[in-house]
């Protein structure tokens, strides 16, 4: 499912604005903040076990952008109206729990996406004919979470975050949650792992340069600010976007001559699948020839879901990255 443009600019908008909370570290070395915390009750007991599930204890508290949410039992029928959750809960082996997924949800290959949920425009109606135990989205557009409340629905939203580290917070939360403890502590080491393995194969004489990320061909970008600028951060790349009027909401628009004067070393087309843009396209635009980046062929054509979502594709991108900059 293929998202619009301006489907895409609300989600920005959303992610810019979405607050954070703090999180103790799951992983050595992770950032401490994310927009979910976790803690057990003490009087739970062990959940049962399945295949894949590792020993987990209910009821237990998951603290997220709408507070602290209580499940008392493992949950059997999960609904999710977030893309990026929907791939963490399937890495982490939770997915034979999930009964229905919102309409922009395609990976992996055979998630249960239900064209009736929307996760821009979320329907409490809609998503309570699943009879669910647990729902999980990004955001608390159209006061669904009260409205799921009134039905006795619980609800976790997870924020969008806002770097890779406070990514891995979403993982641990979504881990205590469904029953997968283990699991989800170990895909988000093998994502950071990786990520970081890929920042290190890097030479020198790619460190340093200037990237600029096409959110869609009327010139939205993201800076350093952002979950995906982040990524760029971690290679030692300079965001173009960073010193744009409207920088300070984390997605500015810029303009085709602000781009070229810039000169970025590297682009990356995340509109290849929204808008159809290619390393031909552009440069085929007037000016953009001259850019070094296009002159020297350093145009990566991304995946749109991959680079807009905090799941754990995020580290096949920074693999693409490094590759571009001479890294492996």
């Amino acid at each position: 499912m293929q998202r619009s443009t301006s489907a895409l600019r609300r989600t920005l908008v959303a992610a810019a604005a979405a607050p954070a909370l703090a999180l103790p570290a799951l992983l050595g070395g992770c950032g401490s903040t994310s927009g979910a915390t976790t803690s057990t009750s003490a009087a739970s007991a062990p959940a049962t076990s399945s295949a894949g599930a590792q020993a987990a204890t209910f009821p237990v508290t998951v603290t997220g952008a709408n507070g602290p949410v209580t499940i008392t039992a493992r949950p059997k029928k999960i609904v999710v109206l977030s893309p990026a959750d929907t791939e963490i809960l399937y890495a982490i082996g939770a997915g034979p729990q999930v009964v229905a997924v919102d309409d922009q949800s395609n990976y992996p290959s055979g998630v249960p996406t239900q064209k009736n949920l929307s996760s821009y425009k979320p329907n409490a109606e809609a998503v309570a004919q699943y009879a669910p135990d647990l729902v999980v989205l990004s955001n608390d557009d159209g006061g669904i979470v009260a409205a799921l409340k009134k039905l006795s629905v619980p609800t976790l939203v997870l924020a969008a975050p806002t770097s890779v580290d406070a990514s891995y917070g979403e993982y641990t939360a979504l881990g205590q949650a469904t029953g997968h403890v283990t699991e989800a502590a170990k895909v988000a080491q093998d994502v950071k792992d990786r990520i970081a393995k890929a920042v290190a194969s890097v030479p020198a004489s790619g460190k340093g340069l200037k990237v600029y990320h096409e959110l869609d061909q009327t010139y939205y970008s993201a800076t350093s600010d952002t979950f995906i600028g982040s990524i760029y951060k971690a290679f030692g790349l300079q965001d173009i976007a960073d010193r744009a009027k409207g920088a300070s909401s984390g997605y500015p628009q810029l303009s085709a001559e602000y781009i070229v004067k810039a000169a970025p070393d590297l682009v990356v087309l995340a509109d290849t699948k929204c808008c159809k843009q290619s390393e031909q396209s552009l440069a085929q635009r007037p000016a953009f020839g001259s850019i070094p980046a296009v002159k020297n062929g350093k145009v990566l054509a991304a995946d749109d879901d991959v680079v807009s979502r905090w799941g754990p594709r995020t580290a096949d991108f920074a693999e693409l990255v490094a590759k571009e900059l001479g890294g492996r």
